[in-house]
Formats: C-alpha cells, sequence, structure tokens
C-alpha cells in the first residue's frame, strides 16, 4: 500500500483516499505502462493525460495513478477499458479532485 502525507504532515493517507477510484477504473495494460514511464508526472505519482479511443472519442482530462486509470474529469465512472486506448499524451492539466461530476 502507497503512502503519502497530507498538507500538514500530521498523518498519513494512502493513495486512495487522495485519488479515489472510481467504477470502471483499470489497471493499464503493461504497452501503455512502458509508454507513460517515459513522460514526466503530473504530481508525485499520477499524470494527467489526454486518452483517444478505437471509436474516436477524446477524453481530455484523465488521472492515471500508480498505473491505474482512475479518473476522468466531469464524469462520474472511467467509461473506456484499456483495450480501447490508441494513444495517450500526457497534458499535465490539473483540476480538483474533490468536484463531483
Amino acid at each position: 500500500m502507497a503512502y503519502r502525507f497530507n498538507d500538514k504532515l500530521d498523518f498519513r493517507l494512502t493513495t486512495s483516499e487522495i485519488t479515489p477510484m472510481r467504477s470502471g477504473s483499470f489497471a493499464l495494460p503493461k504497452k501503455w505502462s512502458l509508454t507513460l514511464k517515459e513522460f514526466p508526472e503530473t504530481g508525485m505519482g499520477y499524470l494527467v493525460v489526454t486518452v483517444s479511443l478505437k471509436d474516436e472519442r477524446v477524453f481530455e482530462q484523465v488521472l492515471i495513478d500508480s498505473g491505474y486509470v482512475v479518473r476522468v474529469r466531469g464524469l462520474a465512472d472511467v467509461p473506456f477499458g484499456g483495450d480501447e486506448i490508441v494513444d495517450i499524451k500526457p497534458t499535465h492539466a490539473k483540476w480538483d479532485w474533490t468536484e463531483t461530476p
């Protein structure tokens, strides 16, 4: 289990407490994990990326944390799977993860 300190450094939070996983979250296939290693992180252990799919849909703010697709900005669930991805590009666009879709 990964731990990170909160703002006040007075106790530890698990990664899942910082980045709650949504329905549909999944571990990236190895093909994409190797690609992501070449990108600089947006923050400690996570990336914000644009994901393009086989059906030509594009999601511009997708959060990948520790190798898992965990959030898509503005959506309650992750609406795609790893086998649908044709391209991933880093955007590093940050947003308030506590906002609700």
